[in-house]
This record gives structure tokens, sequence and C-alpha cells, in this order.
């Protein structure tokens, strides 16, 4: 296994400890989940829409929740029982129904806008969500006046 030391890079920067934590989780996590399987797609400037492959569950089996930092996609089983009273027999069973659990960590200021599910998929959209307060803003230069004025 290959070690990427990080350290010289964190030297001279300040605030990007969670940075190096997600790269650190992110290397020590076994990349075993593969259901379902899912798209991300950038549809315009800072937009983003995260597409899953949930055919055979129903909007009320899957639940999106965001907490802090994650995105947190989750899926129960449903019951997928044709009519009552009639048992259900498969020759062949390659629709996956099994509950999921799907993990993803939003970059800085990322908003959930919604979702939506079509013909088997999931849609959910995000957007780029930039406080104005962090905004670039142009500081107006003053002649002849002090910055910080002396208390006497």
């Amino acid at each position: 296994m290959n070690a990427i030391d990080f350290s010289p890079l964190m030297r001279t920067a300040i605030g990007f400890d969670r940075f190096a934590r997600l790269l650190d989780g992110a290397r020590a996590q076994p990349d075993t989940a593969s259901y379902p399987p899912y798209n991300i797609e950038v549809v315009g400037e800072d937009q983003y829409v995260l597409t899953m492959a949930v055919a055979g569950f129903a909007p009320e089996d899957i639940e999106i929740m965001v907490r802090e930092d994650t995105l947190l996609v989750s899926g129960k089983a449903g019951d997928a029982q044709a009519e009552p009273g009639r048992e259900r027999r498969f020759i062949h069973r390659g629709i996956a129904g099994r509950a999921f659990e799907r993990r993803f960590v939003l970059a800085d200021h990322l908003v959930v806008h919604g979702a939506q599910m079509e013909h088997g998929l999931l849609h959910i959209a995000l957007k780029r969500e930039m406080p104005e307060a962090l905004k670039p803003r142009r500081i107006a230069i003053q002649a002849g006046r002090p910055v910080i004025e002396q208390s006497a």
C-alpha cells in the first residue's frame, strides 16, 4: 500500500485539517460498497446531480438526510407483493432489492436542493451557495486618515 505524505503541504496551509482528515478517511475505506450504482454529473457552474439506480424501490422506501457535511441516502427493502394472496416464485431474481446506505461527503457550501425519482432512478440536485460574507469584495482605500484610530 502506498502512503502519501501531505505534511509538507500542511506546514504552510492553515485551516485545511478537515481536508487532510477527508483524504485519510478515503484512503482507509475499502471501495467495496458498489450498490446501488450512481453517477455524479456537473450540470452547470456549481450545480451537480447525483443519480442513483434504485430499481424496485418506491419513494417511501428511500430516505435522504443531510447532516453537517455528509449526504446520507438509505433505502429499506419494501414489501414487493404482487397481489394479496398470491405468492411470488422467481426462476431468476437479478434485480437487487436489498437495503442500502450510501454516504457522500459534501464540499463546503454545497446544498441539496431537492430529489426526484423517475424510471427507477433517484436524482438528487445539489448546488454550491456561497454566503455573501465569503464572496470577494473590494476594499476602498482612504487617503489622509489613519485606518485604525488611536484611543485616548
